[in-house]
């Protein structure tokens, strides 16, 4: 929220303006604490476009790690809390990032702990955020919680932008392709199967798929295209559910070609941020529970939560997370058994997360020579049905004729 204000300076002159705070009284202690003196403070009337893209605009995991890393610096630097975030919510350009960080500023004026004020903002501050500042907190080592914070934010940041770029190709690729495809089936297929219905003989069979699916989608173009629409709305509308995004991520674990990076990926993700929970001196049932908070796969994420019931309980790590094989595979349960008979596990953790991060960067690096042959095989076999759907007709009409 904004407030207009009008203030005294310390040399008593009058001095109006805006400032951002969660409520009145929050107001009035921002502008003490930057030595005015306020006499008149009232909420400002919302301007539109700046409450529309506050609403709208997003906060970015490279600005999350921004706020991180320039927190820790300024900790480090002997820069006391309170002030470190009152120059980072001066400094933050992203609207909706400021406006978080003017609460958890308030918030710890108040007498709230940084980890209580972050907590109160899940959207932008996720558990393993929270989780490692309030051990920091408690441990009077926020700087070095601040750090395994950046590093593992960092990784993840890393991670999903070679995901991502791996799949821009190929996606790329089939969306045309099914646009194309549509488009022809629509506007230039009917045009050239028409002149096989002038001829009185017996067309294949493929060619009567062809002219069939043409002649539909040529006299039901808008029913067609609102079919499209509905079925990809109707995909989204599924993934939305619980049910059906556990569905999706299951299909995802079996899918040939994907599902190897996607089981690395979740693997480089568990060792990674249990790791750092560890060595922010997190127990390991409350690091287990985050890390399952935090995993985006669910049923990786159902079998981290399963563990830490079955480790609150007396079993280990390892033994626990052994029960599934198709999600941590023997490399991994072995290993981390030799962590706990030496208790090293946040060690061979970090081994683990190092091991399978390289491993999905050298897949995703060799994807594209595994995915253009496929998709050029497929795109070949579209094209070849195609032309023998069109060809082969030519060939009966020749011999009717002859």
């Amino acid at each position: 929220m904004q407030f207009n204000y009008i203030a005294l300076t310390k040399d008593g002159r009058r001095e109006n303006g805006t400032v951002d705070a969660p409520n009145k009284a929050a107001a009035g202690h921002l502008l003490k604490e930057q030595g005015f003196l306020p006499t008149h403070i009232e909420e400002r009337r919302g301007n539109n476009v700046v409450d529309f893209l506050k609403k709208i605009s997003t906060i970015s995991l490279n600005e999350k790690i921004g706020v991180v890393e320039n927190l820790g610096i300024m900790l480090k630097a002997g820069i006391p809390i309170s002030r470190s975030l009152q120059i980072l919510v001066k400094q933050t350009k992203n609207l909706k990032l400021k406006n978080v960080l003017t609460q958890v500023y308030a918030d710890v004026q108040a007498g709230k702990g940084l980890s209580d004020a972050m907590a109160a903002h899940p959207q932008v501050f996720s558990n393993i955020f929270v989780s490692m500042v309030k051990v920091g907190d408690m441990s009077g080592n926020l700087e070095k919680s601040l750090e395994y914070l950046s590093i593992q934010l960092h990784r993840e940041a890393d991670l999903k932008s070679k995901v991502k770029g791996a799949m821009i190709y190929p996606s790329v690729i089939i969306c045309a392709m099914i646009v194309i495809g549509v488009l022809m089936s629509i506007f230039v297929l009917p045009k050239l199967t028409s002149i096989f219905k002038d001829f009185d003989t017996q067309l294949p069979l493929i060619t009567r798929i062809v002219i069939g699916f043409a002649d539909f989608a040529s006299a039901n173009a808008f029913m067609t295209l609102f079919s499209m629409v509905l079925f990809i709305a109707a995909i989204v509308g599924v993934y939305s559910t619980y049910e059906g995004k556990k569905y999706f991520h299951l299909l995802f674990l079996h899918f040939f070609v994907i599902n190897t990076i996607v089981k690395k990926v979740n693997l480089a993700r568990f060792s990674r941020i249990l790791s750092s929970l560890l060595k922010s001196g997190i127990p390991v049932v409350q690091a287990l529970e985050v890390a399952s908070d935090s995993m985006g796969n669910i049923p990786y994420r159902e079998l981290t939560a399963e563990t830490a019931k079955d480790v609150r309980l007396g079993k280990t790590l390892a033994d626990s997370l052994g029960k599934d094989e198709s999600l941590f595979p023997p490399l991994v349960v072995q290993m981390l058994q030799v962590g706990e008979e030496s208790g090293t596990v946040e060690d061979i953790l970090e081994q683990l997360a190092v091991h399978y991060e390289e491993d999905v960067d050298n897949t995703l690096r060799n994807l594209s020579s595994v995915i253009e042959p496929l998709l050029l095989l497929f795109i070949g076999g579209v094209v070849g049905v195609l032309a023998m759907a069109l060809i082969s007709p030519i060939y009966n009409i020749s011999e009717s004729i002859g």
